[in-house]
């Protein structure tokens, strides 16, 4: 993949980009509080607003089905909150909800225009309906060894498989997976306990590791990325059940199959990590020596490295239809990645009645035609 260009407006590192559901625009949210709204194809900002975020802006998302007017936000000051892009140009941002610390991460709920979740390092985790008047505080997250200390969140993530099923990852070695419609919302203690939770049998009561991001695959695998470790992939039945410090130790045999993929470093920053391709066949992640690291999912084998940031990487956007990457980290600019071959490829004769057929579904025309003359270069 080589570099197609540089997104220049922000004035300070870039902590969150994300396309919208069609692809044809990126938003992105910066330490200076504002977001943007690209046109990357174009290199150009459609719209540039104040978030009404107090500290940095942390991750930003156009949600689905809403002709591209709706804009979530969290941040350093905890808000969670949401824009509203008007005909003509204009915009409103109001404050819908709030974390009692910094707020890393959403989750927005697969094909809904109204739900989203919202983890932060006070522990708690959220549910938001847009058109309601206030979120619902599902959980606060605490330590299987201490009852009484939070687990400070830094990512969240809805399985595309089935949207009841969401994880979190924070400042302990376990992702927990948990069922929403299991949840009681009306326990006064702190024993929501996960159905199930995944942790590499050596990080296991280790205490000295954290995570810092999870993804979801399009089968339901879970992508986790530790501090000062490696990436790791779980499969459904690598599970340690709803506490794993009970776990007996012949069910950490299914953890030895356990893939994992090396070679960056994340020690300063709270960094994602993305799978990649039609078929989630790869996966990646930046590092804090500023490059962007791709591997073979099956197998971990390392396949390219790209120099990224000057600084460090921290954001990785897959495009939703097509080979593209977007990435941000400490610098103040965005880059875009597109495919590069040294021979032309012929497109199958039926390409333009797919293109078309696919903006009909999006209900808008992206420049398709653009898009698959950048793969031929």
């Amino acid at each position: 993949m080589n570099q197609y260009g540089k997104l220049r407006g922000h004035s300070g590192c870039v902590n969150t980009i994300s396309f919208n559901p069609a692809g044809d625009l990126l938003v992105s949210g910066s330490d200076d509080t504002d977001i943007i709204l690209w046109d990357w194809l174009a290199k150009t900002e459609k719209l540039t607003y104040p978030s009404g975020h107090q500290q940095n802006v942390f991750h930003a998302r156009v949600m689905p089905f809403t002709d591209d007017s709706t804009i979530v936000t969290v941040g350093a000051d905890g808000q969670v909150r949401v824009g509203q892009l008007k005909q003509g140009g204009g915009f409103t941002t109001k404050q819908i909800g709030e974390h009692h610390d910094r707020a890393h991460k959403m989750a927005l709920e697969p094909g809904s225009p109204h739900i989203l979740y919202s983890c932060g390092e006070d522990g708690l985790v959220q549910h938001f309906d847009l058109r309601s008047d206030s979120p619902t505080k599902l959980l606060t997250c605490y330590s299987f060894s201490n009852r009484r200390r939070r687990v400070r969140l830094n990512t969240i993530a809805i399985d595309p498989q089935n949207p009841n099923y969401f994880s979190i990852g924070g400042s302990d070695e376990y992702v927990r997976l948990y069922d929403f419609r299991k949840i009681n919302l009306d326990s006064s203690s702190n024993m929501n306990l996960p159905v199930d939770t995944f942790c590499p049998e050596h990080l296991l009561m280790g205490g000295k590791v954290h995570i810092t991001g999870i993804a979801y695959s399009y089968s339901s695998e879970l992508l986790v990325s530790y501090n000062d470790e490696l990436i790791y992939l779980f499969e459904n039945y690598m599970g340690l059940g709803p506490n794993p410090e009970s776990t007996q130790p012949e069910h950490l045999d299914k953890l030895e199959q356990l893939q994992s993929y090396s070679g960056h470093r994340n020690f300063r920053t709270v960094k994602g990590v993305s799978f990649f391709g039609p078929n989630n066949e790869y996966v990646l992640s930046g590092s804090d020596c500023g490059h962007v690291f791709i591997w073979r999912k099956n197998g971990g084998e390392l396949m390219r490295i790209m120099r990224g940031d000057k600084h460090i990487v921290n954001c990785i956007e897959p495009h939703p239809h097509f080979p593209f990457l977007a990435t941000s980290g400490i610098d103040s600019t965005i880059k875009i990645w597109t495919p590069s071959s040294s021979k032309v490829m012929q497109l199958p004769q039926y390409a333009n009645k797919v293109s078309l057929m696919f903006c009909w579904c999006c209900t808008r025309f992206v420049q398709l035609t653009v898009y698959l003359l950048l793969l031929l270069q």
